[in-house]
């Protein structure tokens, strides 16, 4: 007979965070949860065709994602999560 067990404490992921105002104009007010940041990140991204054609892992920031991630230039999605959780607070 398995004893019981506690309740599973929510994951650092699922817990409510404040955004910047940058991000705000992107995701939508906090807080929420990173995983819908991200979630509504990568809508925006697809929804105004940032993702480079050709190569699929850089994102062409537009102007209001530009204020997010501190300039124009591409960057790889993979230094997308660094410079976006800057704009993120507990």
């Amino acid at each position: 007979m398995k004893e019981a067990s506690k309740p599973k404490k929510p994951s650092a992921l699922m817990k409510p965070v404040h955004v910047s105002d940058a991000l705000a104009e992107i995701v939508g007010r906090g807080p929420m949860p990173r995983t819908e940041i991200t979630k509504r990140l990568w809508d925006y991204i697809k929804k105004n065709k940032l993702q480079d054609a050709k190569a699929k892992r850089n994102i062409n920031p537009d102007q209001k994602l530009a204020r997010v991630l501190g300039g124009q230039q591409q960057i790889d999605m993979f230094q997308l999560t660094k410079k976006v959780s800057a704009h993120i607070k507990a």
